[in-house]
């Protein structure tokens, strides 16, 4: 790796003085001090990545190494370690991590006091990973193997994190679990083999293909959904589980975030009425993990329709698990009397959001030709099956 070398090491340092908002200032000034372009080139490129990567890391960002297809993929610092302090709380010592990519979670392992083996069939991200290790003096800890997980034994371990990867080589996502790599057929064998399993998974899952006895958990990370992962055997405790994480404040727990999580089968039906004077939007967590009824238990909700994850109700509830919107009025979900409408109030800012609505918002926004002061929510949506349109505003 060209960052292994005393030179390797200077270029950062060199690149991370002379990053800028102008690349091509920051290429001249780095060849300027001696460095020839491909190492410039990609010293600078670290140096954007590790900036990106603060929000994910936090200050682990500044010492780790990445790839941009790595960073993507990678688990939230936050998320890994809550996941390794679970499994080291369930008795684990040890974990065989499959696709570990760059890293982040055998990291995390690691740091909760498990001895981590690590398989990944790409080497660059292999590399990757072990420089990361390195970085953090794990390398007694972590043994980073480039490897097929599928050719890793897994006698000498008590658990098996597996994150199968889902993209193509040029990055494309892949939808298919069979084109997983590891494939699914694999990955879902894996608690017959070692009880002690986590999969780490794509939020959009089928429920369908879930393991039976599985707990499943969505994630959400500042309101967005970031992953599903399968707690197998004796790590189960409930069906499906929303788990809802935030920025850390006074009284946050040791993982450095305020947490919430609702949990349920999965399979509850919500009642349906109509639609009443306040709507939630329930966080994606809720959504994804088909907890809707329960969320709508916790604040006397009903559905409008079976089919759309909105929730109404006769009173506001301060609630972690959704946003909560005042409906002002129905209109016509139609574009002259939508304008008519709005402009008649003097909506210039308009937050748009929609379930069950077939109308392109970017292109409803620009129809709507927007002016005036005030600002308004705008919600497209079905009740009882009819298109709706409902004025919101905040309570």
């Amino acid at each position: 790796m060209l960052f292994d070398t005393v030179e390797g090491g200077h270029a950062l340092a060199s690149a991370e003085e002379l990053s800028s908002d102008d690349p091509l200032a920051a290429a001249s000034a780095m060849r300027a001090r001696g460095f020839d372009a491909d190492l410039a080139s990609a010293a600078l490129t670290q140096v954007a990545l590790r900036r990106r990567a603060t929000g994910k890391f936090g200050a682990d960002a500044a010492r780790m190494f990445f790839t941009r297809a790595g960073l993507e993929q990678a688990t939230r610092g936050v998320v890994a370690a809550r996941r390794a302090a679970r499994l080291a709380a369930a008795g684990a010592t040890s974990v065989a991590d499959l696709g570990c990519g760059i890293g982040a979670d055998a990291l995390a392992f690691a740091r909760a006091g498990l001895r981590v083996v690590a398989a990944e069939i790409d080497p660059l991200a292999a590399a990757i990973a072990r420089m990361n290790v390195a970085a953090f003096g794990l390398g007694s800890q972590i043994s980073v193997l480039e490897r097929d997980a599928t050719a890793l034994s897994l006698e000498h371990v008590d658990a098996v994190f597996c994150d199968p990867a889902r993209r193509t080589d040029r990055g494309r996502r892949v939808f298919d679990p069979a084109r997983y790599s590891p494939p699914w057929d694999f990955v879902a064998g894996l608690p017959a083999s070692v009880p002690l399993t986590v999969l780490k998974l794509a939020p959009g899952i089928d429920h369908a293909l879930l393991p039976e006895g599985c707990e499943t958990e969505w994630v959400s990370v500042n309101g967005e959904v970031v992953e599903a992962a399968c707690w197998c055997g004796p790590l189960a405790r409930v069906g499906h589980r929303a788990t809802l994480l935030r920025p850390a404040a006074p009284g946050a727990d040791s993982a450095g975030v305020l947490s919430a999580e609702l949990t349920g089968s999965g399979t509850t039906v919500g009642e349906v009425a109509p639609a009443r004077r306040f709507l939630y939007d329930p966080d994606g967590a809720v959504v994804r993990s088909h907890l809707v009824a329960e969320f709508a238990s916790t604040v006397g909700g009903t559905l409008a329709d079976p089919t759309i994850a909105y929730v109404y109700a006769d009173a506001p509830t301060p609630t972690p698990f959704g946003r909560c919107y005042e409906v002002v009025e129905r209109l016509p979900v139609a574009v002259k009397r939508l304008r008519s409408a709005l402009r008649q109030r003097g909506v210039g800012v308009l937050t748009i959001l929609k379930r069950g609505s077939a109308l392109d918002v970017q292109r409803l926004r620009r129809d709507l030709r927007l002016t005036g002061d005030h600002s308004a929510v705008l919600v497209l949506t079905r009740i009882a099956g009819d298109p709706a349109a409902l004025l919101c505003q905040r309570p």
